[in-house]
């Protein structure tokens, strides 16, 4: 059930806010990213999970509109019914009215899918990625109008400059006019498609990317290349599914040996000589992670000391070669990332995905300490909190895939 009384926001204090997410009381909230980024949320729980519903945005849904629709959804939570699940059924078997423009069928799509957002902040981060990049070129095309040069529009201000960020607008922008497809809002091939698509029109990544860069697969295709990964068989697959899981680097792997791991305390623990760094890193096992390492004991030979190699190579005693985990991306067709790239998805989904300080994610690659904040977790090791963080970049590892992109640089030094 939503909680809290209501009636903490105003209409004339709702004008002074700064940005952030403030509660009105019963579940409802206002999201403000800036003054043209207000949307109201709904908070409930469902089966002890918590969720969120888009209401829509401030100022074209007023503070007494917002409060009806929480009164509306917290009365269909008393009666049992998920409130997102009672809205789509509504309008399955409504009468469709066609959006006008792209800027209203983002605000649908959004509205769509708010109950499937991590949190407010990551719905916030979605919006906030199409308000400033997409709306400005395509908010008020009519959406059947859209064509894929409208949409090179878009992206070609920040395709060279911010890969990373076009690479999530362009999905964002696939995912709204896929959207008003399925409403009747739209015909015809997706004008931001990348396959046979964006890709003869926007330069070549190898054209983007700087020499030293790490291509990287994007968060939000993770779920479904791990359930790839998983589906291949031998040492090197299951090398390169356990550097995911603990986001260690591939050397850190393919050296790892039976006496550095705490199976009964889910701990991996690295001497300084073999970090990069130089500095001993502990790190936490996830459940994930832990059965891959089971799967090796099957394997390992009954007769090797604790000092025996985990991932071993085709020679007895030597480890995988360097070239090993890039050999299981090319036979997965995949051939344009890098292992390394991993842990640059990662840290991109802890620091969109999650509420987990950065100096946290920072903290759990074991990179080079750069402020006092960050040296203060490296001192403290902040295990606990990092194996919490593991554990849900396992569970997001094996949940359903998400929306999709394509793949984008990592700058070398980035996540090294």
């Amino acid at each position: 059930m939503a909680e809290g009384s209501v009636g903490k926001l105003t209409a004339i204090g709702i004008k002074a806010l700064k940005p952030g997410v403030h509660g009105d009381g019963g579940g409802l909230y206002l999201s403000i990213k800036g003054p043209a980024a207000r949307s109201w949320l709904f908070r409930f729980k469902v089966s002890g999970k918590s969720r969120w519903q888009g209401l829509g945005s401030y100022p074209a849904v007023s503070l007494a509109g917002a409060r009806e629709a929480a009164a509306e959804a917290r009365k269909t939570l008393a009666q049992g019914v998920d409130p997102i699940a009672a809205r789509r059924a509504v309008a399955a078997v409504a009468e469709v009215q066609p959006a006008q423009t792209f800027a209203e069928a983002a605000e649908a799509w959004l509205a769509a899918h708010a109950g499937s957002y991590r949190n407010a902040k990551h719905a916030a981060q979605i919006r906030s990625t199409l308000e400033a990049y997409a709306l400005p070129t395509l908010g008020k095309l009519h959406v059947a109008t859209i064509t894929t040069a409208d949409v090179l529009g878009a992206l070609r201000p920040v395709w060279s400059r911010a890969p990373e960020t076009a690479s999530r607008l362009r999905g964002r922008i696939e995912a709204v006019l896929s959207y008003a497809k399925a409403m009747g809002w739209r015909e015809g091939e997706n004008a931001a498609r990348w396959r046979d698509g964006l890709d003869h029109l926007l330069p070549a990544r190898a054209k983007v990317q700087k020499p030293g860069h790490h291509a990287a697969l994007p968060w939000t295709e993770m779920p479904g290349f791990m359930a790839k990964l998983r589906a291949k068989p031998g040492i090197g697959a299951m090398a390169l599914e356990f550097a995911i899981l603990t986001a260690a680097r591939s050397g850190e792997v393919r050296g790892a040996t039976w006496s550095e791991i705490d199976l009964a305390g889910a701990t991996w623990a690295l001497a300084g000589a073999r970090m990069k760094a130089g500095v001993p890193h502990r790190v936490p096992l996830s459940d994930a992670a832990l059965a891959v390492l089971r799967d090796m004991e099957l394997l390992r030979d009954p007769k090797a000391g604790g000092d025996a190699l985990i991932f071993r190579g085709a020679k007895r005693g030597r480890p995988l070669s360097d070239m090993s985990l890039t050999a299981v991306l090319r036979r997965m067709g995949r051939g344009e990332l890098t292992a390394h790239g991993f842990r640059s998805s990662f840290r991109d989904w802890a620091g969109e995905a999650t509420d987990y300080p950065r100096e946290l994610a920072e903290a759990a690659l074991a990179h080079t300490l750069r402020d006092k904040v960050e040296a203060a977790y490296r001192r403290g090791d902040a295990l606990d909190k990092r194996r919490r963080l593991m554990g849900e970049w396992a569970a997001f590892c094996a949940s359903p895939a998400a929306e999709t992109a394509h793949v984008v640089p990592m700058a070398a030094g980035a996540a090294a």
